[in-house]
């Protein structure tokens, strides 16, 4: 009957890492917000669109674009950044030129990650995590850690009912309803993983539930849902199609960059002979 401790085993470590899973979706739903959010009383800004569409990662890849479409920065497309005009509109710009450095030039993939980490996105994380539109730090990384956990007792529940199926006959239980006793955990936390997918994924990535709704409304209508305080922001208005075309990148990451050089400065990565 050693089977059997291996099966209250395979239950205990389904169990505990499930209910982690269900606890930490839970309390990631509950972010508070100090300012009430109401769905069509509040634009978000270019900036706000990027941080909770693709974190601060997405912030800094819209202000270099912006910035290069603005002939304030030239973006090769062999990756390096090179200042054009070092006036930084806002707090953002002026921290990818800090991140430039005072020689005016260096490569794109330095600054996107010193930008990234920057002062200015964290304070832009702040006000979005105090409005209730993005997920704090500690509730995505528990409900990923809990995901992590939930698939680990996948492979432990397997692991166990293998064992116990290999091992020499031990009582007059078939094996095939052996294989069935293990398979009831193994069904548990398969099950709560595809559940995760679809209920607890939106709270692991940046945007609250309230903060999807506004990207939602923003992808809709693009050109019209963007606020002001982002980029292309200051020296005049952006027209029509160019805020269009910054939201679609806020939104949607390089991906949407048309331009071909441009896109090349971004997915360029260096290669050991041109060091």
């Amino acid at each position: 009957m050693f089977w059997v401790l291996l099966l209250l085993l395979a239950w205990a470590v389904a169990g505990a890492a499930c209910a982690r899973l269900c606890l930490a979706a839970v309390r990631a739903a509950a972010v508070p917000a100090d300012e009430p959010v109401v769905h069509g009383e509040r634009d978000l800004t270019l900036y706000e669109a990027a941080f909770l569409s693709g974190g601060p990662a997405r912030v800094a890849d819209l202000t270099l674009v912006s910035m290069a479409r603005q002939r304030r920065l030239l973006l090769a497309h062999t990756g390096w950044a090179t200042v054009v005009d070092p006036l930084g509109r806002d707090d953002i710009e002026r921290s990818v030129i800090g991140a430039i450095g005072p020689g005016g030039q260096c490569r794109i993939q330095p600054v996107r990650s010193a930008a990234a980490a920057a002062g200015a996105v964290r304070g832009l994380a702040d006000r979005l995590v105090r409005a209730g539109l993005a997920v704090p730090d500690e509730a995505r990384t528990t409900v990923a850690s809990g995901m992590g956990q939930v698939r680990a007792a996948s492979v432990v529940v397997l692991a166990l009912g293998l064992t116990a199926l290999l091992m020499p006959a031990q009582s007059e239980m078939p094996r095939h309803l052996i294989a069935l006793w293990f398979a009831l955990p193994l069904v548990l936390t398969l099950s709560c993983l595809a559940i995760a997918r679809v209920e607890a994924h939106p709270y692991s990535r940046w945007a609250s539930p309230a903060g999807q709704k506004l990207l939602g409304a923003l992808s809709e209508d693009s050109g019209g849902s963007a606020g002001g305080g982002g980029p292309a922001g200051g020296g005049g208005p952006a027209g029509g199609d160019d805020r269009s075309y910054l939201t679609s990148i806020a939104v949607r990451g390089i991906r949407a960059i048309g331009e071909p050089e441009l896109r090349a400065a971004f997915t360029h990565r260096d290669q050991p002979w041109r060091e």
